[in-house]
């Protein structure tokens, strides 16, 4: 097996027998970092305070990884222009804060006839935004509602 002795340093390859005895000489444990390898490496170390350094850097992955949530927007083919552009700010927030929004346009009635109207509807909702976001469900018809979701493009 490679070994890693305590300071860090590559020791080379070194009979099993070895590094158990070169462990207990510095009276901490004999750790398998790799077993996938050729050889497998092993690092002389301190056990418990090995696992309670992983499990703090987990759980400090874990605190930084934001959540990516689905906002919903419902709007209506009948909308009207003041509150289409407060719909559409609120969806430019949405993506900003980095969250997928489900636009669901809700049709009633005799609405149903004209399902051409909401199409154009979702449409302009995407051309508004086609700066900070892209379409990654087309507009399609579920029931009596049609539903559109976009997510923010990556700045990279």
């Amino acid at each position: 097996m490679r070994l890693i002795n305590e300071h860090g340093d590559n020791v080379g390859v070194v009979d099993t027998r070895d590094a158990r005895e070169r462990a207990e000489a510095a009276g901490l444990d004999l750790v398998v970092v790799t077993e996938t390898s050729d050889p497998p490496v092993c690092k002389i170390l301190d056990y418990g305070k090995f696992r309670y350094e992983e499990r703090k850097r987990k759980t400090m992955l874990k605190k930084n990884q934001k959540m990516v949530q689905v906002k919903e927007v419902k709007v209506r083919p009948v909308i009207d222009e003041h509150d289409f552009q407060v719909k559409l700010r609120k969806i430019h927030d949405f993506l900003k804060d980095g969250n997928r929004v489900r636009v669901t346009l809700r049709f009633r009635g005799r609405e149903m006839a004209h399902q051409e109207i909401g199409l154009k509807l979702l449409h302009r909702i995407r051309d508004e935004l086609t700066e900070i976001s892209k379409v990654e469900h087309q507009p399609a018809m579920e029931g009596r509602q049609m539903i559109m979701v976009l997510v923010a493009m990556t700045t990279k």
